[in-house]
């Protein structure tokens, strides 16, 4: 129940901001949420679980380590005082 009564008010909020918007600002205010609630849910879920998952690769475990530790730059320069 206390998050229904939170998101009424969230909902008159943004209501008070957009009383003073023209109506054909409304009307594209309005196409725009309507686009945006026809976008596909399921295939933004998919596409976060694709991240998770073993890391694939032909090389060994000592090549890769080796590819880091060369691509490692060491640039710090020490100021005097």
């Amino acid at each position: 129940m206390r998050t229904a009564k939170l998101n009424n008010n969230i909902i008159e909020g943004y209501l008070s901001l957009l009383n003073n918007l023209s109506q054909s600002n409304k009307l594209k205010l309005i196409s725009r949420l309507n686009e945006s609630v026809k976008t596909d849910v399921p295939d933004k879920k998919s596409s976060f679980k694709k991240a998770f998952g073993a890391f694939e690769s032909n090389q060994t475990a000592e090549e890769i380590i080796d590819e880091i530790k060369k691509s490692r730059l060491f640039n710090r320069e020490i100021e005097s005082f």
